[in-house]
């Protein structure tokens, strides 16, 4: 099948054809660039949103990486913006692949196409000339022939007429046989064009028509082979990325597969373990008769050598039922904690100066092979003094001898910390404690008696607080909604502020220097002493700020400087 021979007639129908062929691959062309931007647009978004879920440096969200689960989901994430990646290579192979190439391509099919239908009208004038030559040889020979027709008919009249002289008869002959003459020539004339003109017109319709029209069709399947190529590429591209992409899918799954929910319970258990024992079992009080309260063996104002108490009828304790009561969660954010980290929990202050511990030796490390680079530096100086003056080194290495000795002795103060907390973990009060279960400041430093801890404190953690000459009274167990219905703690004692005291922190009170306040709770080694003024205004202060001296019931009083 030829368009030559098939369409040799259907030079305009081929020229719209054409056309629209080189219409369609533009449109090809259009749709695989738009394809190559939606990807490029997705990779984008897929790296932004890897980006987004990322956690940021020195937050929280970076400690809690060291569980597996948040784990996976780094690596999600770290796959996800390989994923995109890949979707990147897809919008750069189409864009090179494809669009350009076909580009360049189609406007080589426009070139190619214009020259073949320049030829085609050249060639289509041209038979048109021939045919107009042909049709002006053929109206002159038909025009002579009837001149020729007149002249002969003048001729015979004049030559029949007896009145004509013989002179005009004879040149009414001559002029009858040039016509004559002349339509002869015209017809030889005629037959030339004629036998011309079916010459082109065959080579017109068998020969050169089908030549450029055979061009236009080859011109043609080349592109529709071009296009199916394209087509196969596109599918190539997308296909050349499915192992990698395949890759990042089998590192999320590898990476889902590595979570590990138990080594993620640990995780919990050394992030927020306090190290305190359980409460112990809360004892049955009896109220049909009337009972006198044990003094507690942890009390403050217990002293040892006397075994026994002065009851004190009408005392009253409110018992506490932590994490129950609401009012009295005192949250005391202070702006620094101390340098022992005494006010966390044995666990945690065990980890926190482990931390400390690890990272003056990293520094002292770091200080020592500085020192010993600075020595090796001044000895090679020495040796060779064009290298380097070493009385600068000398300048250097007294003020790193010093940083060394300052960093050895703070190692070594929380190492001590660290060895009293560690000797300390194992061992288990016997008395039964009532425990926070967030956590304690706890300190197990002693004046003159063991410090009682089961008390609310300013770091909230909680206590219960017994005093001497009170009678055990526990509350009813029915709170409202808001838990306000406690009962104000009793007076044990009076203290004297030694200093002033802003108590800017809440949970804390103001106080100035030499004024006298009502004590309500003891220190139970949390370096904390909460009191009250005016029946309505309480707080904590500083041990440390006040002299406390406690209810004429305690033997001595007590003194807090």
């Amino acid at each position: 099948m030829s368009w030559g021979s098939e369409l040799w007639d259907q030079f305009d129908n081929l020229e719209k054809h054409t056309q629209w062929g080189i219409e369609v691959l533009e449109k090809y062309i259009k749709f695989v660039k738009e394809r190559a931007e939606i990807e490029i647009s997705y990779a984008k978004q897929l790296r932004n949103l890897s980006k987004k879920y990322q956690p940021k440096k020195n937050s929280k969200e970076e400690e809690e990486n060291k569980y597996s689960s948040c784990k996976a989901f780094q690596s999600t994430l770290h796959e996800m913006n390989d994923y995109a990646g890949q979707h990147e290579v897809i919008s750069e192979n189409m864009s090179s692949q494809i669009t350009a190439e076909l580009s360049r391509y189609v406007q080589e099919v426009k070139q190619e196409r214009k020259s073949h239908f320049h030829d085609g009208r050249k060639i289509q004038q041209h038979i048109e000339t021939c045919w107009k030559q042909l049709e002006a040889s053929k109206r002159r020979f038909e025009r002579d022939c009837k001149e020729a027709d007149r002249a002969q008919q003048y001729f015979e009249r004049m030559d029949a007429d007896l009145n004509v002289t013989k002179a005009d008869v004879e040149k009414a002959r001559q002029q009858a046989q040039l016509r004559h003459q002349m339509a002869e020539d015209s017809k030889g004339d005629y037959s030339v064009s004629l036998q011309k003109f079916n010459h082109e017109q065959h080579e017109h319709y068998y020969t050169q028509i089908p030549n450029i029209f055979q061009k236009l069709q080859e011109m043609e399947e080349k592109r529709i082979v071009r296009i199916g190529e394209s087509i196969k590429t596109y599918a190539e591209i997308d296909r050349q990325v499915i192992p990698i992409i395949g890759k990042c899918l089998d590192g999320i799954t590898k990476a889902a597969e590595g979570i590990d929910q138990q080594q993620d319970s640990r995780l919990v258990i050394e992030a927020f373990k306090s190290g305190f024992e359980p409460p112990g079992d809360v004892e049955f009080e009896d109220y049909t008769q009337p009972m006198k309260r044990t003094i507690s063996d942890t009390s403050l104002t217990t002293s040892k050598s006397d075994g026994k108490s002065e009851a004190k009828p009408g005392g009253k304790s409110r018992g506490k039922l932590w994490p129950f009561i609401k009012k009295n969660k005192l949250s005391l954010k202070l702006g620094t904690s101390p340098e022992d980290f005494s006010n966390l929990p044995p666990e945690q202050r065990r980890k926190k100066l482990q931390q400390k511990v690890d990272e003056l030796n990293k520094d002292l490390q770091k200080e020592l092979d500085q020192r010993d680079a600075l020595t090796k530096m001044k000895d090679v100086y020495s040796k060779n003094p064009q290298m380097g003056d070493a009385a600068s080194v000398d300048q250097k290495l007294p003020e790193i001898e010093q940083n060394i000795e300052k960093l050895r002795l703070e190692a070594q103060k929380f190492e001590g910390w660290l060895a009293e907390v560690e000797g300390r973990l194992p061992t288990r009060n016997d008395n039964s404690r009532r425990q926070s279960e967030v956590y304690e400041a706890q300190n197990n430093s002693t004046v003159n008696n063991n410090c009682a801890q089961d008390r609310e404190s300013p770091d909230g953690s909680y206590t219960e607080d017994q005093s001497q000459e009170t009678e055990v009274k526990v509350t009813p167990t029915e709170f409202d909604d808001e838990f306000d219905d406690e009962e104000p703690l009793p007076t044990i004692g009076t203290c004297k502020a030694l200093y002033p005291f802003e108590g800017q922190n809440e949970g804390t009170i103001a106080v100035e220097e030499g004024e006298v306040l009502s004590v309500i709770e003891e220190d139970k080694g949390d370096g904390w002493t909460r009191i009250r003024r005016n029946e309505d205004e309480e707080g904590y202060v500083p041990t440390s700020y006040v002299e406390v001296y406690l209810d004429r019931n305690a033997k001595g009083a007590m003194t807090y400087i």
